[in-house]
């Protein structure tokens, strides 16, 4: 192209900003628009944990993998904002002990450091563990504070040239010859600007903006309902050692644990909430293994809309087993519609390699041939705090994910 291309990203949660901060540092001209704050829709209501990949090293080995892998390099680039506290997966009484033998396994197979310790080594490490708890193993997960990171991405991706814009909704995508064109977008005013490309990062709500190009796909919506509790004694993170379910996980912050979670299939994603029964259920069920979350105060309860690719298939009630891998779209492809990227699935985790790949194939398209940098390069804020802090009031954006703000929040 003889002219500096120019890429609208619709979608400011850790993907669209990590898609905006790729981009950019290839030399193309961005502009990121979200409708709300950044961080205010799935990024913003997650547990808070950075996976080390063991929660999926049984059935979906290569999403562990690429956890394992980016799990160091957020460590890397963003350690100002994880928290190193590793993590342990506890079976309880009456679960099956080859499941846990196998969990080692696979997390070996996978990559995953881990290491086996008998209950009392558990205790030690985590005295908050029940004293039925005969053995664990232990895995390098973290807890991340995903809005900052949503914010430091922000700032990079501004620091390269790119536009961010918070609290302006695309409206319609303009279209000529099957090729996207332009969007209208509504903040202070309605205006529709030109584009060379469209990306399209806005997680739970990707099928509703693809339509407005006229483009479809299938995904399912799976809100994952999450309960705070007042709980400083924890350190750690426990993980239920036991085949993929409801309630099987806490994570600690500073003075406050979040209860996870549910996987229940929702038919809109603006309309979640945490019904009342659910959060006993949770308490309840995890407190086989932390005793002491019986007696803590509630907080607050929230919860969060999994983006699902799921076009094989054919029911809102399968969400639990459909796959939280990422797909990048090429709209291409798959509708006729040129100028048309949208990115589904995965998880904050691998948000910064969701991101690459989207980037890699938009360059592409652009016949850009500049390589991803962003893997080596660290998020600003590492040696002033008071940056990000400031960006986060600019962004209207609430850091530390348990006492975050926003839809969703109960």
């Amino acid at each position: 192209m003889a002219s500096t291309p120019t890429v609208l990203v619709i979608g400011g949660g850790a993907t669209g900003t990590g898609i905006a901060r790729d981009l950019s540092m290839r030399g193309i001209e961005v502009h990121l628009v979200e409708r709300g704050p950044l961080a205010s829709g799935t990024t913003g209501r997650m547990h808070g944990l950075l996976h080390s990949g063991a929660r999926y090293a049984n059935d979906d080995p290569e999403s562990a993998a690429d956890c394992a892998v980016e799990n160091e390099i957020l460590r890397d680039i963003a350690g100002h904002c994880v928290r190193d506290t590793g993590g342990l997966f506890v079976p309880g009484p009456a679960d099956d002990r080859a499941y846990f033998e196998a969990k080692a396994e696979a997390c070996t197979a996978c990559g995953i450091d881990v290491e086996r310790l008998s209950g009392a080594d558990a205790r030690a490490l985590e005295p908050t563990l029940s004293d039925g708890i005969d053995r664990a193993l232990w895995v390098p997960d973290a807890t991340v504070d995903s809005p900052s990171v949503t914010v430091a991405t922000a700032l990079a991706a501004e620091a390269n040239g790119a536009r961010i814009s918070t609290e302006t909704a695309v409206v319609d995508i303009v279209t000529e010859d099957h090729r996207v064109t332009g969007a209208v977008l509504d903040g202070d005013a309605r205006t529709t600007v030109g584009v060379d490309h469209v990306v399209n990062a806005t997680g739970p709500w990707a099928d509703r903006v693809a339509a407005l190009a006229g483009c479809d796909f299938d995904m399912r919506h799976s809100k994952g309902s999450m309960v705070v509790l007042a709980f400083p004694a924890l350190e750690t993170v426990v993980n239920w050692c036991r085949p993929k379910g409801q309630a099987d996980i806490v994570v600690p912050f500073t003075d406050d644990v979040v209860l996870g979670t549910t996987d229940l299939p929702v038919e809109d994603s603006d309309e979640v909430r945490v019904d009342p029964c659910e959060v006993e259920e949770l308490r309840t069920e995890i407190a086989t293994l932390v005793p002491g979350l019986r007696e803590a105060t509630v907080e607050r309860s929230y919860a969060g809309v999994r983006p699902l690719y799921a076009p094989n298939t054919t029911g809102a009630t399968e969400t639990e087993h459909v796959t939280r891998d990422f797909f990048v779209l090429d709209h291409a492809a798959t509708d006729g519609v040129e100028g048309f990227t949208s990115v589904v699935g995965g998880k904050f985790t691998t948000h910064r390699r969701m991101a690459e790949r989207t980037a890699d194939h938009v360059a592409s398209r652009l016949d850009v041939d500049e390589p991803s940098r962003t893997a080596e390069v660290a998020l600003p804020g590492r040696d002033d705090p008071s940056v990000l802090e400031a960006a986060a009031a600019r962004f209207g954006v609430a850091s530390q994910l348990p006492v975050a703000g926003g839809d969703g929040w109960s």
